[in-house]
Protein backbone atom coordinates (compact mmCIF):
# COMPACT_ATOMS: atom_id res chain seq x y z
CA UNK A 1 0.00 0.00 0.00
CA UNK A 2 1.27 3.17 -0.99
CA UNK A 3 0.39 6.79 0.60
CA UNK A 4 1.49 10.35 -0.62
CA UNK A 5 1.43 13.77 1.19
CA UNK A 6 0.11 16.43 -1.66
CA UNK A 7 2.54 18.42 -2.51
CA UNK A 8 0.19 21.45 -1.81
CA UNK A 9 -0.05 20.04 2.04
CA UNK A 10 3.37 19.44 2.71
CA UNK A 11 7.28 20.47 1.27
CA UNK A 12 8.70 16.99 0.48
CA UNK A 13 6.37 14.49 -1.03
CA UNK A 14 6.55 11.38 1.47
CA UNK A 15 5.92 7.81 0.30
CA UNK A 16 4.62 5.49 2.94
CA UNK A 17 5.46 1.66 2.24
CA UNK A 18 4.17 -1.00 4.56
CA UNK A 19 5.28 -3.90 5.11
CA UNK A 20 3.67 -7.43 5.61
CA UNK A 21 5.26 -8.60 8.58
CA UNK A 22 4.59 -5.92 10.79
CA UNK A 23 3.17 -3.45 8.42
CA UNK A 24 5.39 -1.13 9.51
CA UNK A 25 5.61 1.94 7.75
CA UNK A 26 8.97 3.10 6.08
CA UNK A 27 9.32 7.12 4.94
CA UNK A 28 11.50 7.97 2.12
CA UNK A 29 11.75 11.16 0.91
CA UNK A 30 11.12 12.10 -2.79
CA UNK A 31 11.29 14.89 -5.09
CA UNK A 32 11.46 18.66 -3.32
CA UNK A 33 8.76 20.78 -4.75
CA UNK A 34 9.84 24.25 -5.11
CA UNK A 35 6.98 26.14 -5.75
CA UNK A 36 5.22 24.58 -3.01
CA UNK A 37 4.68 27.35 0.12
CA UNK A 38 7.59 27.14 2.45
CA UNK A 39 5.59 27.27 5.56
CA UNK A 40 6.83 26.41 9.43
CA UNK A 41 4.44 24.21 10.35
CA UNK A 42 5.31 22.13 6.85
CA UNK A 43 8.69 22.32 7.99
CA UNK A 44 8.47 21.11 11.44
CA UNK A 45 5.99 18.77 10.76
CA UNK A 46 8.17 17.03 8.24
CA UNK A 47 11.24 16.74 10.55
CA UNK A 48 9.03 14.88 13.16
CA UNK A 49 7.96 12.35 10.79
CA UNK A 50 11.08 11.58 9.35
CA UNK A 51 13.32 11.29 12.29
CA UNK A 52 14.13 7.72 13.19
CA UNK A 53 13.77 7.91 16.94
CA UNK A 54 12.11 10.34 19.29
CA UNK A 55 13.43 13.55 19.48
CA UNK A 56 13.68 15.65 22.64
CA UNK A 57 14.24 18.83 22.40
CA UNK A 58 11.37 20.49 21.04
CA UNK A 59 10.65 24.33 21.51
CA UNK A 60 7.29 26.18 21.96
CA UNK A 61 7.34 27.61 18.19
CA UNK A 62 8.28 24.19 16.97
CA UNK A 63 5.37 22.16 18.71
CA UNK A 64 2.66 25.32 18.04
CA UNK A 65 3.42 24.91 14.51
CA UNK A 66 2.70 21.31 14.54
CA UNK A 67 -0.37 22.02 16.97
CA UNK A 68 -1.93 24.86 14.25
CA UNK A 69 -1.38 22.30 11.01
CA UNK A 70 -4.60 22.36 9.07
CA UNK A 71 -6.58 19.86 10.82
CA UNK A 72 -6.59 16.98 7.99
CA UNK A 73 -3.22 16.99 7.46
CA UNK A 74 -2.63 17.18 11.20
CA UNK A 75 -4.43 13.91 11.69
CA UNK A 76 -3.10 12.55 8.69
CA UNK A 77 0.62 13.44 10.16
CA UNK A 78 -0.38 11.84 13.47
CA UNK A 79 -1.84 8.77 12.25
CA UNK A 80 1.25 8.09 9.88
CA UNK A 81 3.59 8.77 13.09
CA UNK A 82 1.72 5.92 14.71
CA UNK A 83 2.38 3.75 12.20
CA UNK A 84 5.85 4.73 12.23
CA UNK A 85 6.47 3.10 15.85
CA UNK A 86 3.36 1.44 16.98
CA UNK A 87 1.51 -1.69 15.58
CA UNK A 88 -1.87 0.32 14.88
CA UNK A 89 -3.92 -2.81 15.81
CA UNK A 90 -3.56 -3.01 19.66
CA UNK A 91 -4.80 -0.58 21.99
CA UNK A 92 -4.08 -0.85 25.97
CA UNK A 93 -6.65 -1.16 27.97
CA UNK A 94 -6.60 0.02 31.36
CA UNK A 95 -8.86 -0.30 34.55
CA UNK A 96 -9.12 2.31 37.18
CA UNK A 97 -9.76 1.80 41.46
CA UNK A 98 -10.32 4.25 43.92
CA UNK A 99 -8.50 2.92 46.62
CA UNK A 100 -8.82 5.38 49.31
CA UNK A 101 -11.62 8.12 48.33
CA UNK A 102 -11.90 11.68 49.80
CA UNK A 103 -10.08 13.65 52.74
CA UNK A 104 -7.17 14.92 50.19
CA UNK A 105 -5.64 17.88 51.35
CA UNK A 106 -4.64 19.06 48.21
CA UNK A 107 -6.89 22.28 46.80
CA UNK A 108 -6.94 21.24 43.25
CA UNK A 109 -10.22 23.70 41.64
CA UNK A 110 -11.38 20.44 39.39
CA UNK A 111 -11.12 17.61 42.27
CA UNK A 112 -14.29 16.14 44.01
CA UNK A 113 -11.81 14.54 46.58
CA UNK A 114 -10.10 17.32 47.86
CA UNK A 115 -11.42 18.80 51.38
CA UNK A 116 -11.59 22.50 49.69
CA UNK A 117 -14.21 21.57 47.61
CA UNK A 118 -17.41 21.18 48.92
CA UNK A 119 -18.84 18.36 47.38
CA UNK A 120 -20.45 16.23 50.20
CA UNK A 121 -17.70 13.60 49.21
CA UNK A 122 -16.75 11.43 52.65
CA UNK A 123 -13.81 10.46 53.35
CA UNK A 124 -12.72 6.83 53.17
CA UNK A 125 -10.31 4.25 54.61
CA UNK A 126 -8.21 2.23 52.49
CA UNK A 127 -9.35 -0.75 51.40
CA UNK A 128 -8.08 -4.32 51.79
CA UNK A 129 -5.67 -6.75 49.47
CA UNK A 130 -8.57 -8.81 49.01
CA UNK A 131 -10.94 -5.98 47.32
CA UNK A 132 -8.21 -5.42 45.16
CA UNK A 133 -7.49 -8.39 44.37
CA UNK A 134 -11.25 -9.31 43.33
CA UNK A 135 -11.47 -6.20 41.32
CA UNK A 136 -7.90 -6.54 39.10
CA UNK A 137 -9.53 -10.57 38.22
CA UNK A 138 -12.54 -8.89 36.91
CA UNK A 139 -10.23 -6.56 34.98
CA UNK A 140 -8.76 -9.03 33.59
CA UNK A 141 -11.60 -11.06 33.18
CA UNK A 142 -12.60 -8.66 30.85
CA UNK A 143 -9.24 -8.23 29.12
CA UNK A 144 -7.94 -5.57 30.91
CA UNK A 145 -3.67 -4.36 30.31
CA UNK A 146 -3.23 -2.78 33.17
CA UNK A 147 -4.83 -1.95 36.52
CA UNK A 148 -4.60 0.99 38.58
CA UNK A 149 -4.67 1.84 41.86
CA UNK A 150 -5.80 5.28 42.99
CA UNK A 151 -5.07 6.98 46.63
CA UNK A 152 -6.69 10.39 47.53
CA UNK A 153 -3.26 11.58 49.72
CA UNK A 154 -1.19 14.45 49.07
CA UNK A 155 2.13 12.27 49.58
CA UNK A 156 3.24 9.53 50.80
CA UNK A 157 5.05 10.87 53.66
CA UNK A 158 4.01 9.65 56.85
CA UNK A 159 2.31 6.53 55.57
CA UNK A 160 5.21 3.68 56.21
CA UNK A 161 2.30 1.44 57.34
CA UNK A 162 -0.21 2.22 53.86
CA UNK A 163 3.01 1.86 51.50
CA UNK A 164 3.64 -1.23 53.09
CA UNK A 165 0.24 -2.19 52.32
CA UNK A 166 -0.05 -1.05 48.56
CA UNK A 167 3.55 -2.59 48.18
CA UNK A 168 1.56 -5.83 49.38
CA UNK A 169 -1.41 -4.52 46.35
CA UNK A 170 1.01 -3.96 43.35
CA UNK A 171 2.00 -7.53 44.20
CA UNK A 172 -1.12 -9.19 43.74
CA UNK A 173 -1.98 -7.32 40.65
CA UNK A 174 1.01 -8.65 39.37
CA UNK A 175 0.74 -11.96 40.55
CA UNK A 176 -2.59 -12.06 38.96
CA UNK A 177 -0.59 -11.04 35.66
CA UNK A 178 -1.92 -7.90 34.81
CA UNK A 179 0.78 -4.94 34.73
CA UNK A 180 0.56 -2.38 37.95
CA UNK A 181 0.03 1.31 38.27
CA UNK A 182 -0.70 3.84 41.30
CA UNK A 183 -1.18 7.55 41.82
CA UNK A 184 -0.31 8.38 45.54
CA UNK A 185 0.87 11.95 45.23
CA UNK A 186 4.02 12.70 45.80
CA UNK A 187 6.69 10.45 46.76
CA UNK A 188 10.72 10.43 47.59
CA UNK A 189 13.16 8.61 46.14
CA UNK A 190 12.51 5.86 48.76
CA UNK A 191 9.25 5.51 48.46
CA UNK A 192 9.48 5.24 44.89
CA UNK A 193 12.49 2.44 45.43
CA UNK A 194 9.79 0.59 47.68
CA UNK A 195 7.32 0.70 45.20
CA UNK A 196 10.14 -0.77 42.56
CA UNK A 197 10.79 -3.84 44.97
CA UNK A 198 7.29 -4.62 44.67
CA UNK A 199 7.08 -4.56 41.26
CA UNK A 200 5.21 -1.59 40.25
CA UNK A 201 4.92 -1.28 36.64
CA UNK A 202 4.51 2.79 36.87
CA UNK A 203 3.54 5.53 38.43
CA UNK A 204 0.91 8.00 37.69
CA UNK A 205 1.19 11.60 38.73
CA UNK A 206 -0.41 14.10 36.08
CA UNK A 207 0.95 17.84 35.61
CA UNK A 208 -2.30 19.09 34.87
CA UNK A 209 -1.71 21.73 32.41
CA UNK A 210 0.51 24.24 31.60
CA UNK A 211 3.51 25.43 34.41
CA UNK A 212 2.45 29.19 33.31
CA UNK A 213 -1.64 28.40 33.90
CA UNK A 214 -1.07 25.80 36.71
CA UNK A 215 -1.32 28.57 39.87
CA UNK A 216 -4.80 28.74 38.78
CA UNK A 217 -5.70 25.43 39.82
CA UNK A 218 -3.73 24.33 42.66
CA UNK A 219 -1.78 26.42 45.10
CA UNK A 220 -1.25 23.74 47.92
CA UNK A 221 1.36 21.89 45.54
CA UNK A 222 3.57 23.23 43.14
CA UNK A 223 4.80 22.57 39.08
CA UNK A 224 8.55 21.48 40.18
CA UNK A 225 6.89 19.31 43.30
CA UNK A 226 5.11 16.92 40.45
CA UNK A 227 8.59 17.10 38.22
CA UNK A 228 10.11 15.90 41.13
CA UNK A 229 7.96 13.22 41.63
CA UNK A 230 8.19 12.21 38.43
CA UNK A 231 12.32 12.31 38.50
CA UNK A 232 12.35 10.52 41.63
CA UNK A 233 9.84 7.46 39.82
CA UNK A 234 12.25 7.43 36.95
CA UNK A 235 15.34 7.25 39.09
CA UNK A 236 13.81 4.37 40.68
CA UNK A 237 13.01 2.57 37.35
CA UNK A 238 9.45 2.70 37.81
CA UNK A 239 7.56 3.70 33.89
CA UNK A 240 6.25 7.21 34.25
CA UNK A 241 2.93 7.96 33.72
CA UNK A 242 1.93 12.08 33.43
CA UNK A 243 -0.72 13.58 31.62
CA UNK A 244 -3.25 16.72 32.11
CA UNK A 245 -6.87 17.84 32.13
CA UNK A 246 -8.13 19.77 29.13
CA UNK A 247 -11.11 22.51 29.82
CA UNK A 248 -9.58 23.88 33.22
CA UNK A 249 -9.72 27.33 31.57
CA UNK A 250 -6.33 27.25 29.52
CA UNK A 251 -5.52 29.13 26.21
CA UNK A 252 -4.47 27.56 22.91
CA UNK A 253 -0.87 28.19 24.60
CA UNK A 254 -1.36 26.80 27.80
CA UNK A 255 -2.08 23.29 25.77
CA UNK A 256 0.85 24.11 23.70
CA UNK A 257 2.88 24.60 27.35
CA UNK A 258 1.89 21.11 28.92
CA UNK A 259 2.69 19.36 25.48
CA UNK A 260 6.23 21.59 25.65
CA UNK A 261 7.09 19.86 29.36
CA UNK A 262 6.00 16.30 28.20
CA UNK A 263 7.70 16.08 25.31
CA UNK A 264 11.25 17.74 26.43
CA UNK A 265 12.02 14.74 28.61
CA UNK A 266 14.08 12.16 27.76
CA UNK A 267 12.91 9.44 27.83
CA UNK A 268 9.11 10.89 27.45
CA UNK A 269 6.68 9.48 29.26
CA UNK A 270 5.73 6.00 28.72
CA UNK A 271 2.36 7.19 29.19
CA UNK A 272 0.12 10.07 28.72
CA UNK A 273 -3.63 10.12 29.63
CA UNK A 274 -5.73 13.18 28.44
CA UNK A 275 -8.60 13.81 30.67
CA UNK A 276 -11.41 15.76 29.62
CA UNK A 277 -12.78 18.05 32.73
CA UNK A 278 -16.19 16.68 33.86
CA UNK A 279 -17.27 19.47 36.03
CA UNK A 280 -18.50 18.11 39.84
CA UNK A 281 -20.76 20.73 41.72
CA UNK A 282 -18.99 21.89 44.41
CA UNK A 283 -15.82 22.64 42.64
CA UNK A 284 -13.90 25.52 42.44
CA UNK A 285 -13.34 25.16 38.98
CA UNK A 286 -17.09 25.50 37.85
CA UNK A 287 -17.36 29.47 38.64
CA UNK A 288 -13.81 29.40 38.16
CA UNK A 289 -14.64 28.64 34.32
CA UNK A 290 -17.90 30.90 34.58
CA UNK A 291 -15.18 33.88 34.80
CA UNK A 292 -12.20 32.58 32.63
CA UNK A 293 -11.53 34.92 29.30
CA UNK A 294 -10.18 32.10 27.43
CA UNK A 295 -12.85 30.10 24.58
CA UNK A 296 -14.37 26.99 26.40
CA UNK A 297 -12.43 24.02 25.47
CA UNK A 298 -13.76 22.40 21.49
CA UNK A 299 -13.77 18.74 20.65
CA UNK A 300 -11.19 19.95 17.82
CA UNK A 301 -8.74 21.16 20.55
CA UNK A 302 -8.76 17.89 22.20
CA UNK A 303 -8.13 16.47 18.65
CA UNK A 304 -5.00 18.65 18.03
CA UNK A 305 -3.56 17.36 21.25
CA UNK A 306 -3.98 14.37 20.74
CA UNK A 307 -2.15 14.56 17.36
CA UNK A 308 0.30 17.06 18.12
CA UNK A 309 1.57 14.75 21.45
CA UNK A 310 1.68 11.60 19.25
CA UNK A 311 3.50 13.33 16.23
CA UNK A 312 6.34 14.79 19.25
CA UNK A 313 6.06 11.55 21.35
CA UNK A 314 5.40 8.62 18.89
CA UNK A 315 6.53 5.75 21.23
CA UNK A 316 4.32 6.82 24.29
CA UNK A 317 1.36 5.51 24.92
CA UNK A 318 -1.80 8.09 24.85
CA UNK A 319 -4.72 7.50 26.69
CA UNK A 320 -7.82 8.82 26.54
CA UNK A 321 -8.77 9.06 30.14
CA UNK A 322 -11.46 10.93 32.26
CA UNK A 323 -14.51 12.53 30.37
CA UNK A 324 -14.33 9.90 27.28
CA UNK A 325 -17.88 8.70 28.48
CA UNK A 326 -19.05 12.31 27.18
CA UNK A 327 -17.81 11.26 24.04
CA UNK A 328 -19.87 9.94 21.02
CA UNK A 329 -18.92 6.83 19.21
CA UNK A 330 -17.32 8.97 15.99
CA UNK A 331 -15.55 11.19 18.19
CA UNK A 332 -13.38 8.65 19.93
CA UNK A 333 -13.00 7.34 16.59
CA UNK A 334 -11.48 10.69 15.53
CA UNK A 335 -9.14 10.32 18.41
CA UNK A 336 -7.75 7.01 17.46
CA UNK A 337 -7.08 8.36 14.11
CA UNK A 338 -5.22 11.11 15.38
CA UNK A 339 -2.93 8.77 17.57
CA UNK A 340 -4.50 7.36 20.56
CA UNK A 341 -3.71 3.65 21.42
CA UNK A 342 -5.10 3.18 25.18
CA UNK A 343 -8.24 3.83 26.87
CA UNK A 344 -9.27 3.37 30.40
CA UNK A 345 -12.42 1.13 30.77
CA UNK A 346 -14.49 -0.77 33.50
CA UNK A 347 -16.83 0.47 36.05
CA UNK A 348 -15.61 4.48 37.57
CA UNK A 349 -12.96 6.91 36.89
CA UNK A 350 -12.51 7.47 40.48
CA UNK A 351 -15.64 9.75 41.20
CA UNK A 352 -16.65 10.09 37.75
CA UNK A 353 -18.18 7.33 34.91
CA UNK A 354 -16.43 5.58 32.77
CA UNK A 355 -17.44 3.66 29.90
CA UNK A 356 -18.04 -0.28 30.47
CA UNK A 357 -15.95 -3.36 29.17
CA UNK A 358 -18.69 -4.45 27.15
CA UNK A 359 -19.14 -1.40 25.00
CA UNK A 360 -15.69 -0.70 24.30
CA UNK A 361 -14.91 -4.60 23.71
CA UNK A 362 -17.84 -4.21 20.67
CA UNK A 363 -16.72 -0.72 19.43
CA UNK A 364 -12.68 -1.70 19.49
CA UNK A 365 -13.86 -5.08 17.39
CA UNK A 366 -15.54 -2.94 15.20
CA UNK A 367 -12.62 -0.48 14.22
CA UNK A 368 -10.33 -3.60 13.45
CA UNK A 369 -8.16 -3.30 17.30
CA UNK A 370 -7.64 -5.69 19.54
CA UNK A 371 -6.77 -5.28 23.74
CA UNK A 372 -2.85 -5.38 23.82
CA UNK A 373 -1.43 -8.25 26.11
CA UNK A 374 0.07 -7.56 29.65
CA UNK A 375 3.62 -6.35 29.79
CA UNK A 376 4.08 -5.65 26.05
CA UNK A 377 4.18 -2.58 23.82
CA UNK A 378 2.72 -1.55 20.75
CA UNK A 379 6.25 0.11 19.55
CA UNK A 380 7.54 -1.81 16.86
Amino acid sequence: MILYYHPNHFKTTVTMKFLNRAQRPVLFTGKRYLSTPTNNNIDVVHRAISASEPIHFWSKNDIKSIYETPLLNLIFAAQTQHRRFNDPTKVQLCTLMNIKTGGCTENCSYCSQSSSNNTGLKAEKLVSVEEVKEEALLAKKNGSTRFCLGAAWRSMDGRKSALKTISKMVQTVNDIGLESCVTLGMLDKSHSDTLKDAGLSAYNCNIDTSREHYKNIVSTRTYDDRLRTLNNVSKSGIKVCTGGILGLGESHDDRIGFLYTLSNTNPHPESVPINRLVEIDGTKIVNDLKKSKNPKLKFEDIVRTIATARIIMPKTMIRLAAGRYTMREYEQFICFMAGCNSIFTGKDMLTTPCNGWDEDKVMLAKWGLEPLKPFSTTSI
